[in-house]
């Protein structure tokens, strides 16, 4: 278990903005995570867990305990001859569990590859990619309760899975900290290649290792490399609209791109609503629109926060009042953790 004082966290979070932090905690098991809540109910800490930091903005210096998971036990077990059940501590890289994964054969989330963050931030915040989503492969969580710190596994089907969401950053907020998540995952994968230009890529003999080539290919071609430029990736969230409102819309956008949820929304492309609203290349301070994804604010390298925040605030105002549509951070922005 490490315990450090006072630390500078610039680096540990990807947007790269000067941060200190009161306390930085370190676990290797559910042992040492208890240990490091105790301490922070006798110093009466405040506490947040945090893993690669790659979907945070702290918009202050955090006066409490940053708990970082560094479980990477792995366990498997066969169901049959094509299912395979895979635990990961959260504390697993996500990128390096998937190549591990893929490198066994067994596919489910080979469109996840380069995803920044950690196995345990893939069941919170249901991370996806290219017509995939983390909860379409999730079977349980485990979790321990910060008030009683007992252990618990929760399936997958009462985390109340949605688009970038579930319970963990809903009403389980402060009540819960994921230990490990456990995958189904399959020997004989189904592949899926609609989304974008996936299948032109990859071609008509995919296997996993080429999906995951090409998934990795196309996003560092949009995104930045975190320790080149910082940003959080994909700042805001796909919106999703009424059918309605969206079939008025194409009347004066008739090039409005849209995939569809079900009867009665759509969701529309936020990077087509920022893009439209000519926002590349923009900045607030040292902020600026990523020129080559307009969905990323990254850190031209003297950002502030506020900068940031602004900058955002700006854009999700032009959007709404050309489309009506409300655009939100995907990022979460950081001012306080929780009391244990």
């Amino acid at each position: 278990m490490l315990l450090q004082e006072n630390i500078d966290i610039t680096r540990r979070h990807t947007f790269g903005i000067p941060t200190q932090a009161r306390a930085w905690g370190e676990y290797e098991s559910v042992d040492e995570l208890c240990q490091l809540l105790h301490e922070a109910r006798r110093r009466d800490m405040e506490f947040m867990p945090i893993g690669q930091g790659s979907n945070l903005l702290f918009v202050r210096d955090y006066d409490g305990m940053l708990l970082h998971s560094a479980i990477k036990t792995l366990q498997f077990v066969a169901l049959d001859n094509n299912t395979v059940l895979v635990q990961a501590g959260s504390g697993w890289v996500w990128d390096e569990f998937v190549a591990y994964c893929i490198a066994q054969g067994w596919g489910g989330i080979e469109n996840l590859s380069y995803i920044p963050g950690t196995v345990g931030a893939s069941a919170v915040q249901n991370v996806g990619a290219y017509g995939v989503e983390a909860c379409d492969v999730i079977e349980s969580v485990s979790v321990i309760d910060v008030d009683t710190l007992e252990e618990q596994t929760i399936a997958a089907s009462e985390c109340a899975y949605g688009y970038r969401t579930s319970r963990f950053k809903k009403e389980w907020k402060n009540k819960y900290i994921v230990t490990a998540v456990t995958y189904r995952l399959t020997k004989t994968p189904a592949f899926k290649l609609d989304y974008g230009n996936l299948r032109a890529k990859v071609g008509d003999a995919p296997t996993l290792q080429s999906v995951r080539d090409a998934v990795i290919e196309i996003r560092r071609s949009k995104l930045p490399e975190p320790a080149e430029q910082g940003s959080a990736g994909s700042f805001f969230v796909n919106p999703v609209v009424a059918r309605e409102h969206y079939n008025q819309l194409l009347q004066q956008y008739p090039d409005m791109p849209c995939y569809e949820v079900d009867a009665e929304h759509v969701k529309v492309p936020a990077g087509w609503l920022i893009d439209r609203r000519g926002w590349k290349g923009k900045s607030v301070g040292g902020a600026m629109v990523y020129q080559q994804q307009s969905l990323v604010i990254v850190n031209t390298g003297n950002a502030r926060a506020g900068d940031v925040v602004q900058l955002a605030s700006d854009i999700a105002f032009s959007v709404f009042e050309a489309y009506g549509i409300l655009i939100k951070p995907e990022v979460n922005y950081v001012c306080a953790g929780f009391k244990v």
